[in-house]
């Protein structure tokens, strides 16, 4: 937990981040006076580049979360589970944000994975050069240019890509899957960083009796 505990909050801290940007966006498009929100200013309005780029950004943080709890999950055993109460928990945890992740909802089902496709896209996004205990993901220009040229690695990201279109139409049905997505991330995140050293500015953007219970 050591070596990957880093890596992990990181990218859990960046998922939960435009997660927030994106809730918080349709907040500000609920109000024409405060202008446009995240994904509707990049997506609706912004240019082919700029849209492009929140686009492929938005479901590359969701893909290398899940990159490096492949990671983890294949060098478990290096992990004392059973003597460490804080990496037991953390597995725990990480098992809630893939149920909420995969969580089938009534009214929307943008960026809902099924616990197979959270397998496919986290082993798609470990990077090829590692071994066990030096393990690390895809960059994002290497997740880019396997899009663009690796047919068999871009059709695992279509649907999530399309997704993202359509919280920038409308946000409003997927708000409450990911609001708990973005609280269950950081409840991830306070194990792995209890005393904020990482993320010393970091406050959680919601109510604290919306957060989970562990």
């Amino acid at each position: 937990m050591d070596r990957y505990g880093a890596s992990l909050a990181w990218a859990a801290f960046d998922l939960q981040r435009r997660l927030f940007n994106i809730l918080n966006g349709h907040d500000i498009d609920q109000d024409p006076a405060r202008g446009d929100g995240f994904l509707t200013g990049f997506l609706t309005w912004g240019n082919p580049r700029e849209a492009d780029f929140v686009r492929r950004s938005t479901v590359f943080v969701l893909a290398e979360y899940l990159g490096w709890v492949e990671i983890l999950r294949r060098d478990v055993q290096f992990l004392d589970l059973g003597r460490s109460r804080v990496n037991a928990q953390v597995m725990k945890q990480i098992s809630r944000i893939g149920n909420s992740l995969a969580r089938i909802d009534a009214v929307s089902n943008e960026l809902r994975l099924l616990s197979a496709q959270q397998r496919a896209i986290g082993e798609l996004m470990v990077h090829p050069d590692g071994e066990p205990g030096r393990r690390r993901c895809l960059g994002y220009a290497e997740f880019c240019s396997k899009l663009e040229n690796d047919p068999e690695f871009a059709a695992w990201f279509t649907d999530p890509l399309a997704d993202v279109d359509g919280l920038a139409a409308d946000a409003g049905p997927a708000v409450g899957r990911l609001k708990d997505l973005q609280v269950q991330l950081v409840a991830l995140i306070d194990l792995l960083d209890p005393r904020r050293e990482r993320f010393p500015q970091f406050r959680l953007a919601y109510s604290p009796r919306d957060r989970p219970r562990r």
